[in-house]
């Protein structure tokens, strides 16, 4: 009787010491992936950021040497809007709305890509779609070293756009790996290597501007190497290191790729209706996540885009103290993300979100009265904590949603709406700081966050925990 008692302890004690073992097994894989995940988007990050104090210049140059084509169409399409939304006729705004023109431009060809490369990784697996997508956006960076004419210089931002489904990706190779307890320590990871990326991409890039100035020679062609040669080391990494976080017993087998227009709807993206064979629960939870983060991503890029113009206008801030203000923001953001974020529980992720959103609302307001640099920077602070909270919150939050082999479609389309927004944000923005001011602008951009918060609170009555 004894010795039954005494095997069954012992059977009992081998089970957990194996499910101890599974779980420190499990929880290394996941640390693993984590650190993976964060070095590759830093390294795609600062390639791609590189070019953001350089598009004046880069532009200018096109504007000497390639007069005639699609850049003359192109200003003149700019020239068009500036002279609708009032802007003043300088070289200076001249360059920020046509870069914020091909950056439209890129958040849209984002907006069309993201779900279908989620979709398909959904399918086919994770880390085959990863290196598909970075190798597109290498062959982008080794069109613009080539770019003589500014078509070319184009053309790579459209492969560029087109290929950028790497950040969707690595959210859903987060979510894959880890459990819902865990997974915002992931997101906020992805959260802090977009902040490094920010903070140190732009600052090369300066670097090399200033290096091309004094040379003389083409100021794009040593900043496009540089991100050539980190994208090609991105893939060197993630081939050699990323292991595949979904594996075929989970794919997708019912998904077909064949109804592209599903994928590029706006109407169907926002009711996420390529994702199928999902309860209603999440259906609903999705879909409100999904176009509060739309309505945030809108207002949020929107005045970010025009936070320049403001600066400029009221504190006569050059490209090097908005370089240096940017850098500031960075460096926030990176703490927030680092320090507090990935330590939210999941059961605390939407609290976090709705703080932050609530936090930008008197950064947005502080910012509209702001006549002195002291105010501002105490603007730009609330700014910045809102910024590395609400999106590392809210992307945790829409991936305890559905299946594991839907985790792509619905990473995708998220992202997808993100870049929508970031396409048309900047734009009706504009259109409100110069026509009506900027006062205007920020505070009714604070006030219409309250319909996101709203959103995000009548979530509450929801199910989001598995």
């Amino acid at each position: 009787m004894a010795s039954a008692s005494t095997k069954n302890i012992q059977s009992q004690f081998e089970e957990v010491s194996k499910k101890s073992k599974g779980n420190e097994k499990d929880l290394k894989k996941m640390n693993r992936v984590f650190f993976i995940v964060f070095i590759s988007l830093v390294l795609d990050l600062l390639a791609f950021t590189v070019i953001l104090p350089l598009l004046p210049s880069i532009l200018d140059y096109y504007g000497s040497n390639d007069k005639v084509g699609l850049y003359t169409y192109l200003k003149t399409s700019v020239s068009n809007f500036r002279e609708f939304v009032g802007a003043p006729d300088t070289p200076r705004w001249n360059s920020v709305l046509f870069g914020g023109l091909i950056g439209s431009l890129f958040s849209y060809l984002n907006f069309l890509s993201a779900p279908v490369i989620g979709a398909a990784s959904d399918i086919y697996g994770r880390k085959p779609l990863m290196l598909l997508s970075m190798v597109g956006v290498a062959a982008s960076y080794a069109l613009w070293a080539v770019s003589s004419n500014f078509t070319l210089f184009v053309l790579a931002r459209i492969i560029g756009g087109i290929s950028k489904g790497n950040v969707s990706l690595s959210t859903a190779i987060v979510t894959d790996v880890s459990t819902p307890e865990k997974r915002g320590k992931g997101m906020a990871w992805i959260g802090v290597a977009f902040s490094v990326g920010f903070v140190f991409g732009p600052t090369i890039g300066a670097i090399f501007s200033i290096y091309g100035k004094s040379s003389g020679g083409s100021i794009f062609l040593l900043p496009a190497l540089f991100a050539l040669t980190l994208a090609i080391g991105d893939i060197l990494f993630v081939y050699l290191f990323l292991e595949e976080t979904l594996p075929e017993s989970k794919r997708n087998k019912k998904t077909r790729l064949s109804s592209a227009s599903d994928y590029v709807n706006p109407l169907k993206l926002f009711r996420f209706s390529t994702v199928k064979n999902i309860s209603s629960t999440d259906s609903k939870n999705i879909q409100r996540i999904g176009s509060l983060y739309f309505i945030y991503m809108f207002l949020y890029s929107g005045l970010e885009f025009t936070l320049p113009f403001l600066c400029h206008n009221r504190f006569q801030y050059d490209s090097i103290q908005q370089g240096k203000m940017f850098f500031f923001m960075g460096a926030v953001m990176a703490l927030v993300q680092g320090g507090y974020v990935r330590r939210v529980t999941q059961e605390k992720q939407q609290k976090v979100a709705i703080q932050g959103m609530i936090i930008l609302i008197p950064a947005f307001i502080i910012m509209a009265f702001a006549f002195s640099t002291t105010l501002m920077y105490i603007g730009l602070v609330l700014f910045s904590f809102a910024s590395g909270t609400v999106v590392p919150c809210l992307t945790t939050m829409i991936s305890i949603n559905g299946g594991n082999e839907q985790k792509g479609v619905i990473m995708g389309t998220f992202r997808s709406l993100g870049a929508l927004a970031r396409a048309v944000g900047p734009v009706a923005a504009s259109i409100v700081y110069w026509s009506l001011g900027a006062k205007v602008c920020y505070v009714s951009g604070g006030i219409l966050l309250i319909l996101p918060i709203l959103l995000l609170k009548k979530l509450r009555k929801q199910k989001i925990e598995k």
